[in-house]
């Protein structure tokens, strides 16, 4: 099921602009979306559940308009939620837990409605531990029973916002598995600031800063717009300065090699080399976002 945005505002109270004029087409499938803190990732998400009401602009989720009272009332029957802040009630166990969200998302048959709650907590790991109260649990294993609350009615479309903030490396791995098997049969819309989570889930990206829309196609798309701007620059004396961003630096003992970012054709000693998706994600928050937007439409 597609998601199309058209020309999405939001501008909240004190003309403090979320969202400026964004348009986005989000395929089936894991679908990533980056940007820093404060580029408007969360409104969008917000705005897409149904939480929030959008100053102007069009939301087509399948066949329903979501900036219209029936589609959202709709769009939320298919539609589950993994939001940045958790709500969860500490003193009841998961498995209660799930079964409690279970009742209020339409799952009047207790039989049945147990027998997804005992496949959602294999499915995210947790079957062994569902009697432990929540407040017990790591951030993990939080996250993991925020995507098992979220799956719990088996929804088309799965948002999730900022999953593997504050989560150590082993944690962050699981959840970027659990949500590739999740992507095969359904739309999943991961929002981070973590470029390393949407290099290993996502075919297809869109890069958001200051409320709109830098680039958007694949991961192939987004490297060959990189091209030419990555650079290797050995140095044996102080850290280099220029028209760059440095992006990584190792030390080689008596050099020290910087991997850098940007217009760096005519500088001796600088050497191309093969550009990474962090390295297209630092050119594009070092662009302006105008620029970027009528190269990205020039190249489709």
């Amino acid at each position: 099921m597609n998601i199309e945005i058209n020309h999405l505002t939001k501008i909240y109270r004190g003309n403090v602009q979320a969202l400026s004029d964004l348009s986005l087409v989000i395929p089936q499938g894991m679908f990533g979306l980056v940007g820093p803190n404060g580029a408007g990732k969360t409104t969008l998400m917000r705005i897409l559940v149904g939480i929030l009401h959008p100053t102007s602009g069009t939301v087509q989720i399948g066949q329903y308009d979501g900036t219209r009272e029936q589609g959202r009332a709709a769009i939320k029957r298919i539609l589950g939620y993994v939001p940045q802040e958790l709500g969860m009630y500490p003193d009841l166990s998961a498995r209660e837990f799930l079964d409690y969200v279970g009742v209020l998302k339409g799952l009047k048959d207790r039989k049945p409605r147990r027998l997804r709650v005992e496949q959602l907590l294999e499915t995210v790991a947790l079957s062994t531990v569902a009697w432990r109260k929540v407040k017990t649990f790591s951030g993990g294993m939080k996250r993991r029973l925020g995507i098992a609350q979220a799956l719990i009615n088996d929804p088309q479309i799965l948002i999730v916002d900022e999953p593997t903030a504050g989560l150590d490396p082993e944690e962050r791995i699981r959840f970027r598995n659990l949500l590739s098997d999740l992507g095969s049969n359904r739309t999943v819309l991961l929002s981070t600031h973590i470029v390393e989570d949407i290099a290993q889930t996502c075919q297809n990206i869109a890069v958001m800063k200051s409320g709109q829309v830098l680039f958007q196609g694949t991961v192939a798309q987004m490297l060959e717009a990189t091209r030419e701007k990555v650079w290797l620059l050995t140095t044996p004396g102080p850290r280099p300065e220029g028209n760059f961003t440095i992006v990584s630096a190792l030390n080689m003992g008596a050099n020290v090699q910087y991997r850098v970012v940007g217009d760096l054709s005519p500088r001796v000693g600088a050497v191309p080399t093969e550009p990474g998706l962090e390295d297209g994600y630092v050119w594009l928050m070092h662009t302006d976002p105008r620029q970027s937007t009528e190269a990205h439409a020039s190249s489709i």
